[in-house]
């Protein structure tokens, strides 16, 4: 009507629904914004937080606010001192956790360090309504406590438990059992169970695997790690396999990984793939085993022995289990025959929508353009170790799932290097938006259609340094030249002229202890826009390298991304002297110069260090010159240093302007347990804590 006001103000929304609208909001600090707006929506912004990450010292839990009481997930595994008993700090921890659970009644999922069992003795009481529980620890387990006793505590008091996460968690695997055995109401009402040991590379044997799967009927999701070596007792084979199908036929998710798969050892890239030993793991077997559980929808089987001809087995796949959405295979050999023109293995599982192939020694482009033919939804693709596959076959399956792939891993394939991997990228570079690939520089000879030029010559360790310097000049020139050619010859120009990843938003990078990460903008990652998270794991031994060359290993080069944010530097595999190198060689506080040298002309936000480590002395510590670098990061708010380093580096830190949040882990297995000389001390971390808040410190925002 003409004389009625169409003005409606946000707040004539009912309540109802603006809290809907509340509740779909999951980043933090846009919440954190909106419960400043006014007092309503600061009440919406409370009533409607389902989940809350507790930082700061445990000593001030009495400080705790109570506003927060529609919280069904708590995260008290960050608190600091981190790695500490979280109650043992107080003269009556009993009362903080009382407090706890005055703060957050509602908590039905809980993650949290446990660094003895007193301290699931103090809390599981009181949350009687806990559903899911992740526990996390990284020292070692107390060889005094009686088995079981860390999940004894919490089975008693938690008899509504569906889901038990401890892949983080250090414990004998003879821990587990008696627990279970001792409740068996627990262990039926389980639906989810995570027992993959991060934290060590000791597996489950067969027979407590069944054992525990008999006892769990009921799991839907059971992720795990085994023995697949048959020289071993206790080693998964075929009656493993069928006894586990028949003890849970409900499982939608499967991860069965061998214990060496998590040490992620890079590959020789010379050797055939085939490892020296088979699995006892037969296709016929395989077969069984996927009919006996007809409602996977993801399944996870990374064996590190040979697994052969397992193409009939995948084909029964797409027909016994017809939910199937995700699949990871690692060391599966012959999982497509490639005979005639008809598909046939794995390229029959037509309703995958993510597939991962690791270390398969005979996968070819042919299979890769059959999987590309027969998996038409697939959005994201992993290839590891795989010897044979080229440039070209990446690229036709990139081409023909132009209109569904996002996602792709590269890594360890022998006839990839930074620029092939990116120009069989081609096809979907506006439409991708997670990469991960490997920085290596080096020409390949291969059989390529694709441009060629001058090769640098391979840097070797008995050139002088000035040598090194014009090799990598040398290469640049040649990234630079190389980058402005097509990989592929296409009818349509105009089809991939655009060199922008206009929707990349995260790009992970494996690269060698040494070498230089200047050419990846040369290499044709010049322009992204979108790209606001970069992951970089760099590993090698640097004990076997002269002085680095370079000032930098160059992160000055990722300054051309405009929106970049957040950043993962993982040195934690380089292996390098911690103390005084011998004559001619740099110890790791060097290296840590190389490695940082030009962050602080990056726009972060939030950082997550691992520093290199001394595996002789079981260290991995922050540096002076890393200190220095990192306090040079004028917007950092978030910074976790996943080692240790000394209280007066930390202090340095200070002087971040916008720094909020920072914390030290030790989350390395063994952690060291009297660490008497760093930040992990407890006084240390207090005095740190209280500089970072104190209210002296102007923070900008």
């Amino acid at each position: 009507m003409a004389g009625t006001s169409s003005y409606v103000h946000f707040h004539d929304i009912p309540d109802v629904v603006l809290a809907i609208i509340f509740s779909l909001v999951v980043d933090t600090r846009t919440r954190n914004v909106m419960s400043l707006v006014c007092l309503k929506w600061h009440l919406l912004e409370r009533s409607t937080r389902k989940s809350l990450t507790l930082r700061g010292n445990i000593r001030d839990l009495f400080l705790l606010p109570t506003c927060f009481r529609a919280v069904t997930h708590l995260d008290l595994s960050l608190l600091s001192p981190w790695g500490h008993p979280l109650l043992d700090s107080s003269s009556n921890p009993l009362l903080l956790a009382q407090l706890l659970r005055h703060a957050f009644p509602s908590v039905v999922s809980l993650v949290v360090y446990i660094r003895n069992p007193s301290t699931l003795h103090l809390l599981a009481p009181q949350w009687p309504n806990l559903r899911h529980v992740k526990l996390i620890r990284w020292h070692q387990r107390l060889p005094t406590e009686p088995l079981g006793s860390d999940f004894t505590a919490l089975f008693e008091y938690s008899g509504m438990l569906s889901s038990l996460d401890v892949s983080l968690f250090h414990f004998w695997t003879e821990d587990l059992l008696p627990a279970i055995k001792a409740y068996p109401l627990i262990a039926a009402s389980l639906s989810h169970l995570n027992i993959l040991k991060h934290s060590s590379a000791e597996g489950f044997k067969s027979h407590e695997l069944l054992a525990i799967t008999a006892s769990c009927p009921n799991l839907r999701k059971l992720l795990a790690t085994c023995i697949f070596d048959h020289r071993f007792i206790g080693f998964v084979g075929d009656q493993t396999l069928l006894a586990l199908a028949s003890n849970c036929p409900c499982l939608s998710l499967l991860h069965l990984v061998d214990a060496t798969s998590l040490s992620n050892i890079r590959p020789d890239p010379n050797d055939e793939g085939y490892t020296s030993e088979d699995a006892s793991i037969s296709h016929t077997t395989l077969g069984d085993v996927f009919a006996g559980l007809p409602l996977l929808e993801e399944l996870v089987l990374d064996v590190c022995y040979n697994v052969r001809d397992t193409w009939p087995a995948l084909e029964l796949l797409n027909s016994r289990c017809p939910r199937l959405k995700a699949l990871k295979l690692g060391q599966f050999h012959g999982i497509y025959r490639g005979i005639n023109a008809r598909l046939d293995g794995i390229a029959l599982c037509q309703g995958l929508e993510s597939l991962s192939i690791k270390n398969s020694a005979d996968l070819t482009d042919k299979a890769l353009e059959a999987i590309s033919l027969g998996c038409p939804r697939l959005s994201k693709f992993e290839v590891l170790g795989c010897k044979k596959i080229t440039g070209k076959g990446m690229w036709e399956l990139t081409h023909a799932l132009r209109k569904t792939l996002v996602h792709v891993k590269i890594s360890f394939c022998k006839n990839f290097n930074a620029v092939s991997s990116l120009q069989a990228m081609e096809p979907i570079r506006d439409r991708i938006e997670r990469l991960h690939i490997d920085c290596v520089w080096n020409t390949l000879d291969n059989s390529e259609n694709q441009t060629r030029s001058s090769s640098s010559q391979e840097l070797s360790e008995s050139y002088n340094l000035q040598a090194r310097k014009r090799d990598m000049i040398k290469e640049e020139k040649r990234l630079k030249k190389k980058s402005k050619s097509h990989f592929h010859d296409v009818g349509d120009d105009n089809l991939f002229s655009s060199r922008t990843w206009s929707k990349l938003h995260h790009l992970s990078l494996w690269i060698g202890v040494g070498e230089l990460l200047t050419p990846l903008s040369l290499a044709g990652l010049n322009d992204c826009p979108a790209l606001e998270e970069i992951e970089i794991k760099i590993e090698g031994d640097s004990r076997n390298k002269q002085r680095p060359c370079m000032d930098s290993v160059g992160l000055r080069s990722l300054a051309c991304y405009p929106r970049l944010s957040r950043m993962l530097l993982d040195c934690s595999g380089v292996i390098g002297y911690a103390l005084t190198a011998p004559p001619g060689q740099a110890d790791l506080s060097l290296w840590e110069r190389f490695f940082l040298n030009g962050i602080e002309i990056l726009n972060l936000k939030e950082l997550n260090y691992w520093p290199a480590q001394d595996m002789d002395l079981n260290q991995r510590s922050l540096f002076l010159p890393a200190a220095a670098l990192l306090a040079q990061c004028g917007s950092l708010r978030k910074l976790f240093i996943h080692g240790t380093t000394n209280e007066h580096f930390m202090m340095f830190l200070l002087r971040i302007p916008t720094l909020r949040d920072v914390q030290v882990r030790e989350d390395y297995y063994p952690a060291p347990e009297n660490d008497t000389i760093t930040e992990m001390r407890v006084e240390s971390c207090r005095r740190f804590e209280d500089a970072l808040n104190n209210s002296n410190r102007h923070i900008p925002d």
